[in-house]
């Protein structure tokens, strides 16, 4: 079956970035379109039912337009029907770990929306301790070799690039101190960071974009910076 691929995305999404990165993984052509999540076009919203992106448009001779939605979803679909490297493991239990730690950094992404908009310190506070014992259960998990589970890049690598990508901007602003006693995390993060994938999921203007999203939301983490 041959299938053309359409990403609906927005600029500063993290799950749009997964897919993005699954995508580039194996190499797949695919259109992407981002959209405005605060005006969402009615075309999308009759395509997600959930009205949230990522939402890949799978068109096939012989079923036509179909809309995938959820990014863990998306990612596996992928994974499932391209050639290319394989992102997930090959053994059963393995598998099921991997997914589950695709979950946790699900997990880890509520936390970090509540760091970046709220505009209470303590609930600043509460989201940055709770960010620093996720990681702290992620440094255990972690071995010697540069990706989640050895010398192989993955879908949890996919799931947590775009998490680390927030702290190239939020270590600008101030010192957070969540990875300062996790030197695996550090590792894996400054290797994620150098992977093609990671680096090109984003466009050039992501780090105004995601500051200009923390003023709009007057967010407690810019009067650390001031």
């Amino acid at each position: 079956m041959t299938a053309s691929l359409k990403l609906i995305s927005h600029k500063l999404c993290p799950y749009v970035q997964r897919a993005v990165i699954a995508l580039k993984e194996k190499g797949v052509p695919f259109e992407r379109i981002d959209i405005d999540l605060a005006n969402k076009p009615d075309w999308f919203l009759k395509l997600s039912p959930l009205g949230k992106v990522p939402v890949l448009v799978v068109t096939t001779t012989d079923k036509g337009e179909v809309a995938l939605f959820e990014s863990n979803v998306i990612c596996e679909y992928i994974e499932d029907t391209q050639e290319g490297a394989k992102l997930h493991p090959v053994d059963a239990l393995e598998r099921a770990e991997h997914r589950a730690w695709m979950e946790f950094g699900s997990a880890i992404l509520g936390d970090l929306w509540g760091l970046e908009t709220t505009t209470d310190p303590a609930t600043f506070e509460t989201k940055r301790q709770a960010l620093a014992a996720k990681f702290a259960r992620v440094e255990v998990a972690l071995g010697d070799d540069p990706y989640f589970a050895g010398d192989a890049f993955s879908l949890v690598d996919a799931v947590f690039a775009p998490i680390f990508r927030y702290f190239d901007l939020f270590d600008e602003l101030t010192e957070l101190g969540i990875f300062t006693d996790l030197p695996k995390v550090r590792a894996w993060r400054a290797e994620l960071a150098k992977r093609p994938s990671v680096r090109s999921a984003v466009g050039a203007d992501y780090p105004q974009l995601l500051r200009a999203f923390l003023v709009r939301h007057d967010a407690h983490l810019l009067k650390l910076a001031a």
